[in-house]
């Protein structure tokens, strides 16, 4: 039997205002020093409850950098590097940063006092390993590379001694290079897990021969085959990085004036994985539709009905979704010879689970359970949350365009941006789950190769398992016939 949720996953009260849940922490720390507490130098920092809300871009720049008595907290670090692309490009973010710290720089060497110089030396060397480390990708740009190197020359120059803030910056830079080379290998691993070809099918009986080989052929166990479509979801959830994901945000937003060369291969990121989810849907629908026997397809919807479910108690839910919408998809739920077969009753919760009313309400209670499993894990199993990537960036966006990014005083809208931040920060937790399954190689290549077939050929296929039932399906079964032979 299926487990139901309550025995697998906790569920709570989910309505979406509390799936959002707090906001990042953001809050202002004891002995943050002179910034910490307050205002920028502009006076135009706004703070509620100790919690940074709303500020001028030019006074959150100034919060961003480090002072010999401040250092800003992680969390607004993250928030503002990830934020900010939507009003400056990075590049330009960076110039200016460089252009407070030399500020900064001259007064500190007009007091003369080389112990405060060195201190704030190695706490903008610390800001800025923080930013390579989360946002390597800003500086493939060249100017931000540029602005980079001149920032760093800076500051070394008050380390004469001993050379440490020379070797945190040899060390930083030795990193961020060896990510942007990292990255640069992204491109192949992708033309590798490409999608598969749409087959069309044989023109007319588009039936393949009985004994061709199927995904029972390959794997008849359930639970293996959920194994390694989480295997395929962790990796390719892996190359979407937290500035792809305010894509959303920024391509969207109508004063985006900015957009750098770059953006284009982020924005790839989420089609590719988001086309995963499509291609999936169809493979299953094809595995379905392309069986010549009902007593056969009967047994493959059953499958795929398990393994949708050993998907579930996973934490898998993209996967999960895909293979619903693989079996939803006309060709085959309109088999209804076939379906009057099956067992449908875990299908039904499975469709319960993923029922849209109340904004995917029941979705959202074993998301959240599973969420909590995942803090609460002892192993790397109970760890694995991969939500349904298309409600997942509906969310984002619906947070962005319910929230303006100005008040109506001119200050950024910061508050918004600590719930997207948090939102984000908390799907990257997950995609840096490893996976505990082991990869079967066999499988896996079945999976992304096998071809799929066109809605047309799915289509072709479905009435020669069971014939049109009514004038409308005759008169697509006709027209379909007719393209089909047209094009041979």
């Amino acid at each position: 039997m299926f487990l139901e949720p309550q025995e697998t996953m906790p569920q709570t009260s989910v309505v979406f205002s509390s799936i959002l849940g707090p906001s990042c922490s953001g809050q202002v720390q004891p002995g943050m020093g002179e910034r910490g507490g307050g205002a920028g130098s502009s006076g135009d920092l706004i703070f509620q409850d100790g919690r940074l809300i709303s500020g001028s871009l030019e006074a959150l720049m100034e919060h961003l950098v480090p002072t010999v008595d401040y250092y800003p907290d992680r969390t607004y670090i993250f928030t503002f590097l990830l934020s900010s692309r939507v009003f400056i490009p990075p590049h330009d973010l960076l110039a200016r940063v460089g252009q407070i710290c030399l500020e900064q720089r001259q007064q500190l060497e007009a007091g003369s006092d080389k112990a405060r110089l060195k201190s704030f030396s190695a706490k903008i060397v610390q800001l800025l390993k923080e930013w390579t480390e989360a946002f390597p990708y800003d500086f493939q740009d060249e100017k931000a590379m540029a602005e980079l190197k001149a920032i760093t020359h800076r500051v070394t120059q008050c380390d004469e001694e001993n050379g440490t803030v020379k070797k945190a910056i040899a060390q930083m830079t030795q990193s961020l290079l060896l990510s942007l080379a990292a990255r640069s290998q992204l491109q192949e691993l992708r033309e590798k897990l490409r999608s598969p070809a749409m087959d069309k099918g044989p023109i007319l009986k588009a039936k393949p021969p009985a004994a061709q080989k199927d995904i029972l052929g390959v794997c008849c166990d359930p639970l293996v085959l959920a194994q390694q479509l989480t295997h395929i979801e962790l990796e390719r959830v892996s190359s979407i990085h937290p500035e792809d994901l305010m894509q959303i945000v920024s391509h969207m937003d109508s004063r985006d004036k900015h957009r750098c060369r770059g953006d284009l291969i982020k924005t790839y990121s989420l089609e590719a994985y988001d086309n995963w989810f499509n291609c999936l849907s169809m493979l299953v629908a094809t595995e379905v539709c392309r069986v010549v026997k009902k007593k056969h397809r009967t047994r493959m919807l059953e499958f795929f009905i398990d393994v949708a479910r050993e998907c579930f108690n996973i934490g898998n839910f993209n996967s999960m979704m895909a293979i619903i919408s693989g079996m939803n998809l006309s060709p085959v739920a309109r088999l209804k010879k076939t379906w009057s077969k099956v067992k449908t009753a875990k299908f039904d919760v499975l469709e319960h689970h993923m029922d849209p009313s109340s904004n995917f309400c029941n979705y959202r209670t074993a998301l959240q359970g599973a969420t909590q499993r995942s803090q609460m894990a002892n192993s790397s199993r109970e760890k694995i949350v991969i939500p349904v990537f298309n409600l997942f960036v509906k969310d984002i966006y619906f947070l962005h365009k319910i929230h303006t990014n100005h008040l109506p005083n001119g200050h950024i809208n910061f508050k918004k941006f600590w719930d997207i931040s948090r939102q984000i920060h908390e799907f990257m937790t997950w995609t840096q789950v490893e996976c505990p399954f082991e990869k079967d190689k066999k499988i896996q290549s079945y999976l992304l190769t096998a071809p799929i077939y066109s809605e047309e050929a799915l289509f072709i296929a479905s009435f020669e398992s069971e014939g049109p039932e009514n004038h409308m399906e005759k008169d697509s079964w006709k027209t379909l016939r007719t393209t089909l032979l047209n094009r041979a």
